[in-house]
């Protein structure tokens, strides 16, 4: 209807242009060309005598006396036809009745109230400035027509580096490039899995993928977040290369989805307690934002003589198999591969998933393998007979999917995925503006100094306000390493002030409901991590740069702190010595991440992207339902 009248007003406006007898244009319209400006004024919509009176003339000459009228009614009663406010309606409408009562006697007819309409345009054109309003309904426009006439107004923080912090800067640069060293070191280690050995018989005599040409042929294209790449090196019971398994968050059929892919390089893939935590964190993080999970599996299930540390605890291995449950009532779904062998524990987690593909003359389930068959009972039997792809897929019914090569499973995947009905979020170009300083410079990041502080109050208002908006929240982390203790009664109220304000600024984070990413840049120390939201606030993904510290307190101020006094204790130089060296050693970024205290170590330069990449995969749970089912999706 309001597209209807919208056309009958354009079509009578062009039978009165094209008229000659037609009378010029009338107080409220616009130069030729332009569409006149109506608005509802006092909560009443102007009526056509009030706007155009010469058309009314013109109308009833033309269409008879009622035909405008009519119109005019159609269109007013259409709650659709709200055109934007004018900027002059307003005022005219308010002046008008003045003159009105003031010259009675002059304003008897309508064509004199026209005339005054008009003069009174004529001035408020001369005098006010008027805003230039869209003529279109408010309902049909768009976005870019509705900000566009906004520009930005966000202040540019100075990233010049005064001349005396220079000093500071080319130390911190030299830090940062010593511990980027490293870090390539590690990474060229983690990505030789279990050692050359290993590759060749995992290869040539198994037949099987690598781990990470697996998930080249799942996932849409190679780059994918990696989580915790280091964790699993320098431990008690020693090197454990990316903990045995990989995890991360990659593209699927244009959803993404968190992937936990045992390493059989690694130990045979062997399951240690490094690597049920491993496991752990990544689904907690499939939890928070809400995405598929996908397991490759190819374990040899846990390794024996670490059994205290990976089964009786809560958080130990039988959370993984709860944890599946949960997520598949939560309408999250789990998706799972045998790849290989999987032997106790590991079995458990493709009967439980909700579809489940095996490789044929590869994969293989089973509590007990062969050797303890034979044991047992003294049977011989082969993997195949006792647990194979053909007789959990004709027999046992524990897989929904037979594939005869490992290519034709992860196609298999990910048909189950285009299947899932997923609403993906819609595809947008997103503009965005270039940094104003090159990445590098960050490498050399320095700090304003220690001593300078901030008030803690603003900054527990502000998360409030992103918490109430629904904006994510970035939290980039350089506490300040020690807290002078209070000598003095002034110091003292301070230091109570500022523990209040503290606990409102923890407060407040623990309770925000929005998403939460956390970037160590320099010192996470002490309690002043917390209210920057630490691991034990659950941020949604929590990474250091490799330059990081992370500890209580810091080392260089061990010896302001008082010692204890015992026979086990005796506070000399040496002791102090040996405890500054552990402290310098456990408050490093790999030590930190081998295990698994945050998510990974990023490169300064590469934070823009990463960050991005996280704000893009936690958009993707808002366009999935977030109801909770009765029970899980089992199929046995």
């Amino acid at each position: 209807m309001a597209w209807c009248c919208l056309s009958q007003i354009y079509y009578q406006r062009e039978r009165q242009s094209s008229d000659p007898a037609a009378p010029g244009p009338g107080p409220c319209s616009q130069a030729p060309g332009e569409s006149p400006q109506l608005g509802r004024v006092q909560g009443l919509c102007p009526t056509a005598d009030q706007l155009w009176p010469h058309r009314q003339r013109t109308a009833r000459a033309d269409t008879g006396a009622g035909s405008w009228q009519a119109m005019w009614n159609n269109i007013t009663s259409c709650t659709l036809w709200r055109l934007s406010p004018s900027f002059m309606a307003s005022r005219i409408q308010t002046l008008t009745p003045l003159f009105i009562r003031n010259y009675k006697d002059f304003c008897k007819n309508k064509h004199t109230i026209w005339t005054l309409r008009n003069s009174l345009c004529q001035v408020m054109k001369k005098t006010v400035p008027t805003l230039k309003c869209n003529t279109i309904p408010h309902r049909f426009l768009s976005n870019k027509a509705r900000y566009g006439q906004y520009t930005k107004t966000f202040p540019v923080l100075d990233g010049s580096i005064p001349s005396v912090c220079e000093h500071v800067f080319e130390e911190n640069l030299r830090n940062s490039e010593a511990c980027i060293q490293r870090y390539s070191e590690l990474l060229c280690k983690v990505s030789k899995g279990g050692g050359e050995n290993a590759i060749l018989r995992h290869t040539q005599r198994n037949k099987k993928l690598l781990v990470r040409e697996r998930l080249r042929m799942l996932l849409d294209d190679e780059t994918f977040l990696e989580l915790s790449p280091f964790a699993g090196f320098d431990l008690p019971y020693g090197d454990v290369p990316a903990a045995g398994c990989l995890t991360g968050v990659g593209k699927i059929c244009g959803v993404w989805c968190v992937f936990m892919a045992n390493d059989a390089t690694v130990k045979g893939g062997t399951i240690y307690p490094i690597s049920v935590k491993k496991q752990l964190r990544a689904q907690q993080i499939a939890v928070q934002n809400r995405l598929l999970s996908v397991y490759l599996v190819d374990s040899g299930g846990a390794f024996l003589p670490l059994q205290a540390e990976l089964f009786p605890d809560q958080s130990h291995g039988g959370r993984v198999f709860y944890n599946e449950a949960i997520m598949s009532a939560m309408k999250i779904p789990q998706v799972a591969v045998v790849c290989g062998s999987c032997t106790a524990g590991g079995a458990y987690v493709p009967t439980r998933a909700q579809e489940t593909v095996i490789e044929d003359k590869i994969g293989s389930m089973f509590l007990a393998g062969p050797p303890l068959v034979k044991a047992a009972t003294g049977e011989d039997i082969s993997p195949e007979d006792l647990g194979g792809a053909s007789m959990h897929s004709k027999v046992s019914g524990c897989v929904d999917h037979f594939a005869s090569s490992e290519k034709e499973a992860y196609e298999c995947v990910r048909n189950i995925i285009l299947t899932l009905n997923y609403e993906l979020p819609p595809e947008e170009t997103l503009e965005y503006d270039d940094p104003l300083y090159s990445a590098e410079e960050l490498l050399g990041l320095a700090p304003r100094g220690y001593s300078y502080t901030l008030h803690i109050k603003p900054g527990s208002h502000f998360v409030q306000l992103c918490s109430q908006r629904s904006i994510p929240i970035l939290f980039l982390q350089n506490t300040a390493p020690h807290a002078p203790e209070p000598t003095s009664l002034s110091q003292a109220e301070d230091h109570t002030n500022r523990l209040k304000a503290q606990a409102s600024m923890m407060a407040a984070v623990a309770c925000a409901a929005v998403p939460k990413i956390t970037l160590v840049i320099g010192g996470c120390y002490g309690n002043e991590s917390y209210a920057m939201c630490g691991r034990s606030f659950d941020p949604n993904f929590l990474f250091l740069w490799p330059n990081a510290r992370v500890a209580l307190v810091d080392s260089k101020h061990i010896s302001t702190f008082p010692q204890a006094r015992d026979d086990d204790c005796t506070g000399d130089d040496s002791e102090l010595m040996h405890l500054k060296e552990k402290l310098e050693e456990e408050s490093s970024a790999f030590h930190s991440s081998a295990r698994l205290w945050d998510d990974g170590i990023i490169l300064p330069q590469n934070s823009r992207k990463v960050i991005a990449q996280c704000l893009t995969i936690m958009k993707q749970q808002k366009y999935q339902i977030a109801s909770l089912q009765h029970n899980p999706v089992i199929r046995l």
